[in-house]
């Protein structure tokens, strides 16, 4: 806008000189065509205080200035060993060389991760600080999950002091399912296949497979499982068979994922068998017999003796009985025999 002064045209004056002129200046300034002739008919005072106005807003905003900050992703994710950027971004500052720390809020407590220029703790030679604030870690772990807070702090600046949290969040691959499935399983019998791991995070969803075919959790919306009658929770990764059925036998493996990926474990093979209801009554049968006639051998073996723990043979000496006042002697001439003492009358 050009602006009559001692009847000479003055020079435009650019708002771009002024970046970041606030709303007051803007309203004051902000002539449209329409008001073009309004302005330049005004009373040279009212162009004076207008830029004295101009020139009061200016020094105002920039005395105001203070330390403002801002991230680019406050709740970033990364897989575990790759490289993941924590932006810390200064919007406004005055102060030249201003304090910056970084800081590691667990249920510990924090913990300093950027102090005084230099990178500390779990994250030491793990990460590096780019231009101006931006904390860059190279080698991401699972320990790493954790909020982390930006401070900066700049003395010369009306508000001295700013700070931002950034979230963030590691994921961990699943490992190998340790997965237990039965080997044979009696017709209309019940049967529980189990998928666990605990390795993954966050938390690993479970899927079961038979013959490389996903098991639905409906086995009404698939041909192959709807005569099946079962419960699979994606949660702890149970499948359970109510009643098997011959349909149900299979090669059936369980595969175990996440945001950051998934794993299997090796298939294994469930066979499904008939009960011979037969076959068991005549064995039970069999064994009744045996014990039975076991029973009467032993029976009759004690009645005849078999068992008795004297026994008699023919050969048995008794030694006769002594009379009062005699004794006997067997002499060699004598063959049998004789009175050693007369009788006591």
């Amino acid at each position: 806008m050009t602006i009559l002064e001692n009847g000479r045209p003055s020079p435009p004056v650019s708002l771009s000189l002024y970046p970041s002129t606030p709303k007051l200046f803007r309203l004051l300034c902000a002539c449209t065509a329409s008001q073009t002739e309004h302005c330049i008919d005004s009373k040279m005072a009212k162009t004076r205080l207008a830029c004295l106005l101009t020139l009061l807003s200016t020094h105002c905003y920039f005395s105001a200035l203070a330390v403002v900050l801002r991230t680019n992703n406050d709740s970033p994710w990364t897989n575990e060993f790759d490289k993941i950027e924590l932006s810390c971004l200064i919007e406004s500052i005055s102060t030249t060389s201003p304090r910056i720390e970084w800081k590691k809020i667990t249920n510990e407590g924090p913990s300093y991760v950027y102090f005084h220029e230099r990178i500390v703790g779990d994250l030491e030679h793990r990460a590096e600080i780019r231009e101006p604030a931006t904390l860059l870690i190279t080698n991401a772990t699972r320990l790493d999950t954790a909020k982390y807070r930006c401070e900066v702090t700049a003395v010369d600046d009306q508000k001295s002091f700013d700070e931002i949290v950034i979230d963030l969040v590691v994921r961990v691959k699943p490992m190998v399912p340790k997965c237990s499935v039965p080997k044979s399983v009696p017709f209309g019998k019940s049967a529980e296949l189990s998928c666990v791991e605990e390795e993954g995070f966050p938390k690993s969803q479970y899927q079961w497979f038979k013959n490389r075919e996903e098991v639905p959790q409906d086995s009404k919306t698939s041909f192959n499982f709807i005569n099946s009658s079962y419960s699979l929770s994606t949660e702890t990764g149970t499948l359970k068979f109510i009643a098997v059925r011959k349909e149900d036998a299979g090669e059936y493996f369980c595969r175990a994922k996440n945001d950051a990926g998934h794993s299997e474990c090796p298939s294994q093979q469930m066979e499904v068998y008939d009960i011979d209801v037969v076959g068991i009554a005549l064995g039970v049968l069999v064994v009744v017999v045996v014990l039975l006639c076991i029973t009467v051998g032993i029976c009759c073996a004690y009645k005849r003796g078999f068992f008795s723990s004297q026994k008699q043979t023919g050969n048995n000496y008794k030694v006769p009985a002594k009379g009062d006042g005699v004794d006997y002697v067997r002499t060699e001439d004598e063959g049998d025999f004789r009175h050693k003492s007369s009788f006591v009358i």
